[in-house]
C-alpha cells in the first residue's frame, strides 16, 4: 500500500496556497493516499490531482457517490437525507429528473432582470455608506443568498441565521460545530417545508418541488425534499459567494488584466471562466467510493476506499493549462472543472455564471477606481470550499 501523505504537515501553506501543495503532489504522480488536516482528518483517502485522471474519475460509474457502497453511514445523510451528491443511478437519475424540471435554463435566464435589480440595490447601499467596504458583506454574500432564497421561497427574516448555520456546515472549526449545524439545518428545513405545506405551496421552487410529480406519479419524499432544499440552499449561495469574491480579488491583483476588461466588456465571459479555473469556488469535489479495486493514473485504489477529486489541482495541471498559475482572461479555459464533470455536473452552473457576470460588470461600471483596501482577508480552512473571510475594497 502506498505511503500516506499527511497534508497537515504543510501547515498554513495548505490553506493559503493549496495549489503549490497539489503541484508538489502532482510532480510525484496524479494519485496519492492522503490525510487532510483537521477537522477533515478522517481515515486515509485517495486524492486525485491530475487533470486527465480527475476528468476520467468524475465520469466513471465505478466510483460511487453513496457512502453505503462501502458500508458507511455519514452524519449529513443520516440527519438531512440523501441529496444528489450522495446518490448513484438509478436514484440519482430519478432525483435529478425531478429537480431539473423546475431548474431549467429558461427559468434561470428569466431571473436575470431580478438579479440585476438586487445587484443595483446592494451597490447603491455600498456606495452610499462611504468609500470602502468588505465586498463579501456588501455584495458577494447578499446577492446569491437573496437570489436563492427568493427562488426557493425562504423568508427574509431567516437569512442572517441561515448564513451562520450554513458557514458552520461548509467550513466548521470542529466536528462538534458541524454536527450541531447539521441538526439545526434539519430542524430549520423541516419547519420551513411544513409551513409551506400548511399554507399551500406557492410559485417558488420549494413550493414547486412539494407539488411536482413525474409522469409516472413519482414525487419527492419528505426526507428527499429536505435533502434537496439543503443542497440547493447551501450549494446555491456558498459557491457563488466565492465565485464573485475570488474573481474580484484576482482582477484587483492583476491591474493590467482589469484595465483590459474595463476597456472591453466583451472579455467578461472569459474573465469569469478564467476566475473559475484559476481560483474556483470549490477546491475539492465531495467524496466518491470504490466498491471494487479501481485503477487510475497507474495507481490501484483498493476496494472500500474514499476518493476525492481535486478540482483545484486538476485546473492547475500544466499538461492541460499552460502556465497554470498565471491569471489570464484571454485564455481559452474550456474544459475547466470548477463545476465538476459527468452526471454530477453542477445543476446551478448557469445561475452562478449569470450572477457572477452581473455582479462583476455592475461593480466595475459603478466603481471605476475600485482597488484592494489593505491585504485581502485570510482564506477559510477546509477541503471543500475555496473562500475568504473578508475582502476589503475601496473606491
Amino acid at each position: 500500500m502506498a505511503d500516506s501523505v499527511d497534508l497537515a504537515a504543510y501547515g498554513a501553506r495548505f490553506t493559503t496556497d493549496p495549489y503549490s501543495v497539489y503541484a508538489d503532489l502532482r510532480a510525484r504522480g496524479p494519485v496519492h493516499r492522503v490525510r487532510f488536516p483537521p477537522p477533515d482528518d478522517e481515515d486515509d483517502l485517495y486524492l486525485i490531482v491530475g487533470y486527465e485522471e480527475a476528468r476520467a474519475a468524475l465520469a466513471d460509474p465505478r466510483l460511487a457517490k453513496s457512502p453505503a457502497t462501502v458500508g458507511v453511514q455519514v452524519a449529513e445523510e443520516e440527519v438531512l437525507g440523501t441529496n444528489l451528491l450522495m446518490a448513484d443511478p438509478p436514484q440519482h437519475t430519478r432525483l435529478r429528473k425531478l429537480i431539473a424540471r423546475e431548474f431549467t435554463a429558461r427559468r434561470v435566464e428569466a431571473l436575470r432582470p431580478r438579479i440585476q435589480e438586487i445587484t443595483d440595490g446592494l451597490l447603491d447601499e455600498m456606495l452610499a455608506a462611504g468609500d470602502r467596504a468588505d465586498l463579501i458583506e456588501a455584495l458577494a454574500f447578499p446577492l446569491p443568498i437573496t437570489v436563492i432564497c427568493e427562488l426557493l421561497g425562504v423568508p427574509d427574516m431567516d437569512r442572517a441565521e441561515f448564513r451562520r448555520v450554513s458557514n458552520d456546515v461548509v467550513a466548521p472549526p470542529t466536528m462538534e460545530v458541524w454536527n450541531t449545524a447539521l441538526a439545526e439545518m434539519a430542524a430549520y428545513l423541516d419547519e420551513l417545508i411544513e409551513a409551506k405545506r400548511a399554507a399551500a405551496p406557492g410559485e417558488d421552487l420549494l413550493g414547486a418541488l412539494i407539488r411536482t410529480t413525474a409522469e409516472d406519479g413519482d414525487r419527492l419524499s419528505a426526507r428527499e425534499l429536505r435533502a434537496m432544499a439543503f443542497l440547493l440552499l447551501v450549494a446555491g449561495h456558498e459557491t457563488t459567494v466565492n465565485l464573485i469574491a475570488n474573481a474580484v480579488r484576482a482582477l484587483l491583483a492583476h491591474p493590467g488584466q482589469l484595465a483590459e476588461l474595463r476597456a472591453d466588456m466583451s472579455l467578461l465571459d472569459g474573465a469569469v471562466e478564467e476566475s473559475l479555473r484559476h481560483e474556483g469556488p470549490v477546491e475539492n469535489a465531495t467524496h466518491r467510493f470504490t466498491a471494487e479495486p479501481f485503477e487510475v493514473g497507474g495507481t490501484v485504489i483498493p476496494a472500500g476506499s474514499a476518493v476525492i477529486v481535486s478540482l483545484a489541482g486538476a485546473d492547475r495541471d500544466p499538461d492541460r493549462f499552460p502556465a497554470p498559475d498565471a491569471f489570464d482572461i484571454h485564455r481559452a479555459p474550456q474544459g475547466h472543472m470548477a463545476f465538476g464533470h459527468g452526471i454530477h455536473f453542477c445543476l446551478g452552473a448557469p445561475l452562478a455564471r449569470i450572477e457572477g457576470k452581473v455582479a462583476l460588470r455592475s461593480l466595475l461600471e459603478r466603481c471605476p477606481d475600485l482597488a484592494l483596501d489593505g491585504t485581502p482577508g485570510e482564506w477559510k480552512p477546509g477541503m471543500l470550499m475555496r473562500s475568504m473571510r473578508h475582502l476589503g475594497v475601496r473606491w
